[in-house]
């Protein structure tokens, strides 16, 4: 059975997992550029980006984690009171100072000031927001990803909250429509210099048995 975690916890064949399948990606290349010279150490401070996120999610949002936990994780993040937002951010400010260098911390920030604005002018200020996603590429093309997502779907449609996403994945919007995500805008993100897609999805009306059947495995 999937594990949908409400306290901190993670481990280090799920931080692989995640750092195997998205080390790639420019928004973590844009924020790792400070050691770009030297990958042992990017993708060291990449496994300390996505242990720090697992917990935050788990924290303020969910974290489901694959029954093998070195085959993938997804981390989603919740609307909280805004006492919970302000710690949150200056935790989170500190540690990526710490973990990513004065350049990538800076690259980081200077991302996500560009991408917020963009997604709060389309999505509700109540939306559920699926950060992280990831399954390690040899396990990949199995219906993983769906099966870590769709727990956290159908509680979303419980509660009534319409989801969001952004992916700089070119591939990815097909597989996000599937599970009922809509592409709704595209920008030119410049401190990355890569285009993502900022997708949402509306709750569903679910059976108990739909829930059921889709939500768990």
């Amino acid at each position: 059975m999937l594990r949908v975690i409400g306290i901190p916890s993670s481990s280090p064949g799920t931080v692989a997992a995640l750092v195997d399948a998205l080390r790639y990606d420019p928004f973590y290349v844009t924020i790792t550029e400070e050691f770009a010279g030297d990958e042992a150490r990017r993708q060291e401070a990449l496994a300390r980006y996505f242990d720090y996120s697992m917990s935050e999610g788990a924290r303020v949002g969910r974290l489901v984690v694959w029954p093998d936990p070195s085959v993938g994780a997804a981390v989603w993040l919740l609307p909280a009171e805004k006492f919970v937002d302000d710690a949150e951010a200056k935790a989170k400010a500190a540690f990526l100072a710490a973990a990513l260098g004065a350049t990538g911390a800076d690259a980081y920030w200077r991302i996500i000031d560009f991408m917020r604005p963009r997604a709060l002018a389309v999505v509700a200020d109540s939306a559920w927001y699926l950060s992280i996603v990831g399954v390690k590429p040899s396990a990949q093309g199995q219906g993983i990803g769906r099966r870590l997502i769709e727990p956290t779907l159908a509680e979303a449609d419980d509660a009534g909250a319409q989801c969001y996403l952004e992916t700089f994945d070119h591939r990815n919007p097909g597989f996000y429509q599937r599970l009922g995500f809509s592409a709704i805008a595209c920008h030119a993100e410049p401190v990355t210099g890569a285009a993502y897609t900022i997708m949402r999805r509306n709750p569903e009306t679910r059976s108990g048995n739909d829930r059921f059947c889709k939500g768990w495995g």
